[in-house]
């Protein structure tokens, strides 16, 4: 049949329907748009729960603590700005940056009766002390922040994977299940990074701290989420495990107490022994070495003991953190020297009595 050019153009050739199904609508367009919703939605969220914790982790120019929010102040009638939380500023009086306890007591009268300024050396113990302190709060942020992103990582992924309609409730149980499994098998892992957790929250100890872990006693070199590394007079380097760590005691925090026994002879005399140990105690801080150690001078408890053989005298005094051990030694030195050339002995100035005794044969 032979077509003519009018019957050619007469005929329309089939053009595709370029209209999407409901199915390609929602997987082409609805469902990613939905995923990208929701990842923008945990950038965000991300966002600003790392700039919280930046707000309140990192330490301030003069060392402090950021607050979350700014503290309010109210303007009172006379025109002097006041606080409103109900927290105020410390007191300038106390000059040792160490709160007495008002239930009274040897250090606590002694901290009352300390009135001077911090030498040069007790600033540079607050300025180890804030270094120490923004690097446990910058630890602690690093912590906080990888939990959120973590967190936030695992609500995008089951949130994507609902979308694209997997079920997530065998993953769920699935994760609970491995959780449970971990627990039982890693528990002293588990225990250990909560117990390094809380030790940083707490404060217990730091870097550069003299500490009496138990089973070890030294300076704490490092302090991490699993394991502690301290080092003893010895050089030893000690690796303890946070989880088991019951107990711990900081010689180093806030201050010190140089305590000393000084033994005497039943030969001397009391009061002058009395007399001559305290009054030489107080010449002694008021020079330096030691006067600068000392946040309180030293106070005479008196006779502290009668023992079978002579009786001891008990002194204490405060000192700034690590300063006791080295006021100890001066004083002691000081006091024995005073002691000798007053005439005031030792018991047993020439050693232990010790009475020979006949070796026995094998024949008796």
């Amino acid at each position: 049949m032979i077509r003519t050019v009018a019957d050619v153009n007469e005929l329309t050739l089939p053009l595709p329907d370029l209209a999407m199904s409901d199915v390609m609508q929602e997987w082409l367009v609805n469902k990613p748009v939905m995923i990208v919703v929701y990842i923008l939605l945990a950038l965000v969220v991300r966002w600003l729960l790392h700039r919280g914790i930046d707000r309140v982790t990192t330490p301030a120019p003069d060392g402090t603590t950021r607050r979350l929010w700014p503290r309010r102040r109210a303007q009172s009638d006379g025109g002097a700005l006041t606080d409103v939380d109900g927290a105020g500023d410390e007191s300038d009086n106390d000059d040792t940056g160490v709160s007495a306890d008002e239930s009274g007591g040897l250090t606590a009268e002694s901290l009352n009766k300390s009135n001077h300024r911090k030498p040069a050396e007790q600033a540079v113990a607050d300025r180890k002390r804030a270094e120490r302190r923004a690097q446990r709060m910058l630890t602690i942020g690093s912590v906080l922040k990888s939990l959120v992103s973590f967190v936030v990582l695992v609500w995008v992924i089951l949130q994507t994977l609902a979308i694209l309609g997997v079920n997530v409730a065998p993953f769920i149980a699935s994760a609970g299940i491995v959780g449970v499994a971990l627990g039982f098998g890693a528990q002293a892992l588990v225990r250990d990074f909560l117990s390094g957790l809380f030790m940083l929250f707490e404060d217990q100890y730091g870097v550069g701290d003299w500490v009496d872990l138990g089973d070890a006693e030294g300076t704490v070199e490092n302090v991490g989420l699993r394991i502690t590394s301290v080092r003893d007079l010895h050089g030893t380097l000690w690796y303890c495990r946070n989880g088991d760590i019951q107990r711990v005691g900081n010689y180093s925090q806030d201050f010190g107490v140089a305590f000393l026994e000084i033994p005497i002879s039943y030969g001397a005399d009391v009061d002058r022994a009395c007399t001559i140990a305290i009054d030489t105690a107080k010449q002694a801080a008021a020079r330096e070495p030691i006067r600068s150690n000392l946040i309180s001078g030293p106070e005479l408890a008196g006779v502290n003991e009668l023992g079978a053989d002579s009786w001891s005298l008990r002194m204490t005094a405060v000192t700034h953190a690590n300063m006791q051990w080295a006021t100890e030694r001066e004083l002691r030195r000081r006091i024995r020297n005073a002691f000798a050339e007053a005439g005031i002995d030792a018991p047993y100035q020439q050693g232990l009595p010790v009475s020979p005794m006949k070796a026995l044969s094998p024949a008796e």
